[in-house]
């Protein structure tokens, strides 16, 4: 397992809208998941990524009314994560009255027509995350059976799982994240999902895989929109394509990108903090 640095950020005043901008921010410098609370915020960077100045050009650069300090940062071993997140962090979450996202140690779980499993190792995609909820209401109604899914940054696998459960002929479901991956391979059988095929790349290892009815994408902007090319070349003609992990005001500059692809507009939702998804089609021609 490898090591992380945790890093300790207050944020006054602190809002939901100032502990997702300064994730956003801190995504860019190489942290991959975060854990808000009523005074700020908690990163996690790979040791090896971690770079102080960095950082701290991060909270230096913040662009809202608020005041960011860096109040300390201390490497975190790699360990089994289960019992921190059921003591702390990892609730059962519903989704539109339909899904229902929890852990193997979670009791009393709420009916819904999809449950999901998850057991974390760390804050890779527990559904807590707006971008993460707005793709799964969007999942609930836009997979159909039969359909070749790509799930692109899969974290602990959810929008995969979620997929298969709705009737997707397969699902591919790619991660960079070592630790992540390792994850998700793990919650698959918890979900007695045997569909889902896990991947550990980034855009790369996109060569190869089934051309896919629907693309997901849940990563940031930046990435998304440099690794727009290679997910086109995955996909389907007319196929279907959901991008989150970026707000509303960016997706100018994201459809700058994919219109010349050959990506329509198709439309876009919104939630807390102007986290956006916005859902596009191939039509190459």
């Amino acid at each position: 397992m490898n090591d992380y640095v945790e890093i300790r950020l207050d944020v006054d005043p602190c809002s939901e809208v100032a502990t997702d901008v300064l994730a956003a921010m801190l995504a860019e410098v190489g942290c991959e998941s975060f854990l808000p609370d009523e005074k700020g915020l908690t990163a996690y960077i790979q040791k090896e990524l971690y770079d102080e100045a960095s950082i701290s050009d991060a909270v230096a650069s913040f662009p809202l009314d608020a005041r960011v300090t860096l109040a300390g940062a201390e490497v975190v071993e790699g360990r089994d994560w289960n019992e921190e997140w059921e003591k702390n962090y990892f609730k059962p979450i519903v989704i539109g009255d339909r899904c229902v996202i929890h852990s193997t140690f979670h009791h009393d779980i709420p009916v819904c027509d999809y449950d999901i499993v998850i057991d974390p190792k760390m804050a890779f995609g527990t559904g807590h995350h707006a971008t993460t909820s707005l793709i799964i209401r969007r999942l609930l109604d836009d997979v159909k059976s039969g359909m070749e899914v790509i799930d692109m940054g899969t974290g602990t696998g959810i929008l995969a799982i979620l997929s298969s459960m709705k009737g997707a002929k397969h699902v591919t479901a790619i991660e960079i994240d070592g630790w992540a991956y390792e994850n998700a391979c793990e919650n698959m059988p918890l979900n007695h999902v045997e569909n889902v095929t896990v991947v550990n790349g980034d855009a790369s290892a996109l060569s190869g895989v089934p051309a896919a009815d629907l693309f997901i994408a849940n990563i940031n902007r930046n990435i998304i929109t440099a690794d727009l090319p290679r997910y086109v070349e995955a996909m389907k003609p007319g196929a279907e394509m959901l991008l989150s992990g970026f707000y509303e005001s960016d997706i100018p500059e994201v459809m700058k990108v994919a219109e010349p692809l050959g990506l329509k507009y198709e439309g876009h939702t919104v939630e807390t903090g102007d986290w956006t998804c916005l859902k596009l089609k191939y039509d190459p021609s």
